[in-house]
């Protein structure tokens, strides 16, 4: 999975779209994300808010905020419910729709089920809900995420350190 995620991340020329539940990156993706981000890729990204059911992968996650914004990959964070989906959708015509968690962990040992579609009409469906879900989230930005308190930085750093592990 995670070559198939590297793949269609470095091969995006306008659009890549994604939606997942437990959004820790490893080093090589990020920068996937943020060579698509320099060569002109509009990279959205939606996560859990605080209503998640693993909030030490929510911090985990948050610890790599900084780097991913000060790089150009816009960050949002749904807000209504927990948010389970695990997709991504590239230049409108590719999709990935399963199971697997865009984390190091999960690329590393599990052996996750995702089914990845190359159709215009599929792929506008999905970014279609995906930016139903992108109106029901807040967009992180670099002024308030310095604005942030002390204690979830703390938190944040200590999950930070986890991330292998999660």
């Amino acid at each position: 999975m995670k070559l198939l995620y590297i793949v269609s991340i470095v091969s995006a020329r306008q659009t890549i779209y994604i939606a997942n539940a437990y959004f820790v990156p490893d080093s090589d993706t990020l920068r996937a994300l943020e060579g698509a981000v320099r060569r002109g890729v509009d990279v959205r990204v939606i996560v859990p808010g605080e209503l998640t059911d693993v909030p030490i992968v929510r911090q985990a996650a948050r610890w790599q905020y900084e780097r991913m914004l000060r790089r150009g990959i816009r960050i949002f964070e749904y807000q209504p419910t927990m948010m389970h989906a695990k997709t991504m959708v590239v230049d409108g015509i590719w999709t990935t729709i399963g199971s697997s968690n865009f984390d190091e962990r999960s690329f590393r040992l599990n052996d996750e089920v995702n089914v990845n579609v190359h159709d215009e009409a599929i792929a506008g469906e999905m970014e279609k809900m995906f930016f139903d879900d992108l109106a029901k989230s807040e967009e992180i930005t670099l002024r308030q995420w310095f604005r942030r308190p002390w204690f979830d930085r703390l938190k944040e750093r200590l999950a930070g350190r986890l991330k292998p592990q999660l």
